[in-house]
């Protein structure tokens, strides 16, 4: 057992933290306010190789492990979640998803500048009535011979409008219920398809989360991923690896709230000393410290287990149940420890515990975790 980085995956995960203060932190307040998609910076992660850091060089990615991956992620995480959420997408959900399962054709047109970073993907699986039930699409994509005719509503899509592909998973034989469920590429500008207002959120401001809505979208026959019916396996391995990514988000949102509050611990003073010599802050920086890595150790595991090709599925959603649980109680004592100042926009903190929030939530909320987690040892 080997706890140890190779020095690759120390480089990728120092350059992370250089381009996270460096190109990240300028500006992150403002872009939460406004709701500013970091598109910027976004271009300047995918020429560095962040957007496609798992995918093989021949088709324009970085051929990293995933370890690195989750080491990336942290580092972005703690500055911007929001631009981390965009890395984590383009990286676990489209891109794992088209180099595992689509054809030659598919890696060419789609996949290539997707890992290069030269255009951004989305994933589109949650709808109005089918967020942790994915059985009960309600899209729909009528097999017309030559191509699928695409109807419905798809809600809480990251990459919204900034996306270029998007992976659409639909209903197209519903008496065979989620045997019957395909998964399609459909291109933005595509006839029918028109990108909803984006959503206000509490956290992940700078994020572009869209409902998308689908009106006889003709989508040729060779955009399906997989034989006809593979849509919700596809959907069910692809969020299994996007586990990983979210998991290792909250990971970085809980080390960068902690970083804050630990640096402000020595410098705020309390009844004559640092606030940091007083017990009752000192134990709760402590039980942070262990919070998070505890996290890092699940997250990392989970990565170790997908590049050994063994099967991650519970170490994912171990990791992704622990990570965002913990994130969102590290956030809140961060904020604690800041007193007044942690209420305060400038101090980082609050914004942290926003973004936090989500990690319990998307990509299956922890409640799902809890199922799979229960079903995988109960099966044992």
């Amino acid at each position: 057992m080997d706890f140890n980085l190779s020095e690759e995956q120390i480089m990728i995960r120092d350059a992370a933290r250089d381009f996270a203060q460096t190109e990240l932190l300028p500006g992150v307040i403002e872009r939460d306010e406004k709701q500013q998609f970091p598109a910027e910076q976004i271009k300047k992660m995918g020429e560095l190789g962040f957007l496609g850091m798992m995918v093989d060089p021949k088709y324009g990615g970085s051929g990293l492990d995933t370890v690195s991956y989750v080491l990336a992620m942290e580092e972005i995480s703690k500055i911007d979640a929001s631009a981390s959420v965009v890395m984590s997408v383009n990286n676990s959900l489209v891109c794992w998803g088209l180099e595992h399962y689509g054809t030659e054709e598919q890696k060419q047109k789609y996949l290539v500048p997707l890992a290069k970073g030269e255009i951004i993907g989305a994933f589109c699986l949650s709808e109005p009535e089918a967020g942790s039930d994915a059985t009960s699409q309600k899209t729909t994509a009528i097999d017309k011979g030559e191509y699928y005719l695409v109807n419905g509503t798809k809600n809480w899509i990251t990459n919204g409008n900034n996306a270029s592909v998007y992976l659409v998973i639909a209903q197209t034989h519903p008496e065979k219920m989620h045997k019957g469920i395909n998964a399609l590429i459909i291109e933005k500008g595509m006839e029918g398809f028109v990108v909803g207002p984006k959503e206000n959120k509490l956290g992940i401001r700078g994020s572009d989360t869209h409902s998308l809505m689908f009106t006889d979208v003709k989508v040729p026959k060779k955009n399906r991923i997989g034989e006809d019916g593979f849509g919700f396996k596809f959907a069910m391995k692809t969020l299994a690896g996007g586990r990983i990514g979210i998991a290792s988000q909250a990971l970085g949102i809980a080390s960068g709230a902690y970083e804050l509050a630990l640096k402000y611990s020595k410098e705020r003073k309390a009844f004559g000393k640092e606030i940091s010599k007083h017990q009752a802050i000192a134990f709760k920086l402590a039980d942070m410290a262990v919070q998070i890595e505890a996290a890092r150790h699940l997250c990392i595991k989970a990565a170790w287990e997908k590049d050994q090709k063994q099967n991650y599925d519970l170490s994912g959603a171990m990791a992704k149940l622990y990570a965002a649980e913990m994130a969102m109680q590290v956030t809140i004592e961060a904020v604690q420890i800041h007193g007044g100042y942690g209420f305060v926009k400038e101090y980082h903190v609050e914004r942290l515990m926003r973004d936090a929030k989500i990690t319990q939530i998307y990509e299956g909320t922890s409640e799902i975790q809890k199922i799979v987690i229960s079903r995988s040892i109960l099966q044992d």
